[in-house]
């Protein structure tokens, strides 16, 4: 194996940044040999091995893969002589490229490099093994680990363990724990404060308390995240007083706690709303300047908000000087479940209209307080962006999160105006099946604009008819709602009676049977619906235009001179109407008044 390599093809593709991280080693050079105008970049072992580490890390696999194919070209470089140090040299550049495929290569990558590596150790075996567990391949990282120990050749240390360990954080892995800690013992890497780290941590993540405070008891030597892995573990359990308790006795102690051993703190405080130990705590990060720290000052915002204390929390965010997504969800969840409902819809809309980013925590921590009123609100359906609401429910969805009545009522109204009427009539079966959340009439009439929307409207009234329960107003207006959009005046008349039947006063019926036949060109039957209406006593009532702007609305009516800027509004009408007359449009009879309206 060559003790140096020569390359020409790759300089170009290392990125700029590389340069100064390896030139402190001074080995890396750069030559300009006379046979050619192309300078040569030598490297030995090491910095090969750090540049593949680097390139895995950084997710550079071009560069990765280059040096690789140097290699195939090559294979002298890399297969080992007889001599010892020559050996260990090959290996590291084998696992260094090992490590840049399970980082950033497929599996298959990493599977047939392993299967072609001459020579393997214990990190060989080990990268494998995290390589998979990391992908979500419980059985083939097993398998590894199993073909580790039968091999007879390498045996597993402390990172074998601690790598498998990290991979058991369910319930359903509690028996690969105790596995893993009987060979701890039979191995003797007791001793080790990694190893018993991770034990606590996969304990407490498998849900066995007892075993994980025993190994906590029972270690020869604790560390700060020994302390941090069992004050956070029973935090996750919601025992948060005994989470306390023992952040009270480590601090008594030579362990200093660290960042996310205050962060786990401020949740227990959270958790038994203990606004004097928050305040404590938070005296505490003061004294070591820590409060700043993004997560640290979202875990407070967040015990104050729980604490129902929202102007500290609010005092907090607006003093800090980085907000990721988990601070504004904190805040926008904080002022949602404290009262400040109209705060948490103003905050909600300037983060939609600044364009950040909405994630399905944000989504689900205000979608309670919307409501169907004349808000400019929700979940994208309104803005028209139908499959982004329904991507973000997805996203819910994965992350566990569980959608309220809300939530259906949003999506109903997103899969009416994008049209998706099978994942609506999906939707809305899911709610009692899979969620047992029983549909609101305003569930049912969003259904009914839907399948209206569609052009499906004997399918709309067939819907109507078997409900579970007696279709009121909400439902008979969306089915003559979208018998008017349709011009369908057989159901739209079957929907107005419906309606006239359950609100006897209301002009809504014959204003829409008045237009439907309108439309269609049927005066006669619109002049006998007008006459039936004024005998009756019904009056339409006066058409309303409504806008919200600057976070209030306007509303106006014909002729209407009443509000404070009517003088102004009314001028720029005068101008508008000026310029569509230049431009050739000729009205009937039309005043600024009736532009207006």
């Amino acid at each position: 194996m060559k003790s140096q390599w020569i390359f020409t093809s790759l300089i170009p593709q290392i990125p700029s940044c590389f340069s100064s991280i390896l030139s402190p080693f001074k080995t890396p050079k750069l030559y300009q040999f006379p046979s050619s105008n192309l300078p040569k970049l030598v490297l030995n072992h090491l910095d090969l091995s750090l540049l593949l580490s680097l390139s895995g890390k950084q997710g550079f696999f071009l560069l990765g893969s280059s040096i690789h194919a140097s290699f195939v070209k090559n294979p002298e470089n890399l297969y080992p002589i007889e001599d010892f140090k020559d050996s260990n040299n090959a290996i590291v550049v084998w696992n260094s490229l090992l490590g840049m495929y399970s980082r950033c290569g497929t599996l298959t990558d990493l599977t047939k490099l392993f299967d072609e590596m001459p020579i393997r150790d214990t990190i060989s075996w080990n990268t494998m093994v995290s390589g998979f567990l990391r992908n979500g391949k419980f059985d083939e990282g097993f398998s590894y680990f199993k073909q580790m120990r039968k091999s007879g050749i390498c045996w597993f240390d402390q990172a074998t363990l601690t790598t498998i360990l990290s991979a058991c954080d369910r319930v359903e892995f509690y028996h690969v724990v105790k596995m893993m800690h009987g060979l701890v013992f039979s191995n003797e890497y007791e001793k080790e404060i990694s190893v018993g780290n991770s034990l606590i941590t996969s304990y407490f993540r498998c849900g066995c308390l007892s075993s994980g405070r025993q190994v906590f008891d029972e270690m020869f030597e604790r560390n700060v995240i020994t302390w941090t892995a069992m004050i956070s573990g029973l935090v996750q359990n919601e025992l948060y007083e005994k989470s306390l308790e023992l952040f009270n006795q480590m601090r008594s102690g030579p362990v200093c706690p660290n960042s996310l051993t205050y962060l786990s703190s401020l949740m227990a405080c959270s958790g038994l709303q203990a606004l004097t130990g928050g305040r404590q705590i938070h005296s505490l990060l003061w004294k070591l300047g820590i409060q700043s720290e993004v997560c640290i000052e979202s875990s407070l915002m967040d015990m104050y908000s729980k604490c129902g204390q929202v102007t500290d929390a609010w005092k907090i965010f607006e003093s800090a000087q980085d907000l990721d997504e988990v601070s504004m969800t904190v805040i926008l969840m904080g002022l949602a479940q404290n009262g400040f409902e109209e705060e948490a819809k103003r905050f909600f809309m300037k983060m939609f209209e600044s364009g950040i980013e909405i994630d399905p925590n944000m989504l689900s921590a205000v979608l309670g307080v919307f409501s169907e009123d004349t808000s400019l609100s929700l979940a994208f359906a309104r803005h028209g962006d139908g499959c982004r609401a329904l991507q973000l429910y997805e996203e819910m969805r994965s992350d566990g999160i569980a959608p309220t009545d809300v939530t259906f009522l949003s999506l109903l109204h997103a899969c009416s105006h994008v049209g998706l009427v099978e994942k609506g009539m999906e939707l809305l079966k899911s709610m009692t099946d899979v969620y047992g959340i029983i549909p609101r009439a305003e569930h049912y009439a969003c259904v009914v604009d839907m399948l209206g929307r569609a052009g499906l409207l004997n399918e709309a009234k067939t819907f109507i008819q078997g409900l579970p329960v007696k279709a009121d107003v909400l439902v008979w207006q969306a089915l003559l709602g979208t018998c008017s959009i349709r011009g369908d005046s057989k159901i739209g008349k079957y929907a107005a009676n419906q309606l006239i039947l359950e609100t006897p006063e209301s002009p809504v019926p014959y204003v829409s049977m008045a237009n439907i036949y309108s439309s269609r060109g049927k005066w006669k039957e619109r002049a006998r619906t007008i006459k039936i209406m004024k005998e009756i006593g019904v009056s339409k009532e006066i058409g309303i235009s409504w806008i919200e702007t600057e976070k209030k609305v306007h509303s106006f009516v014909v002729q209407d001179r009443m509000h404070p800027q009517a003088e102004l509004m009314y001028g720029i009408l005068e101008e508008l109407l000026k310029l569509m007359l230049e431009e050739g449009y000729v009205p009937g009879n039309v005043t600024p008044t009736e532009c207006q309206t």
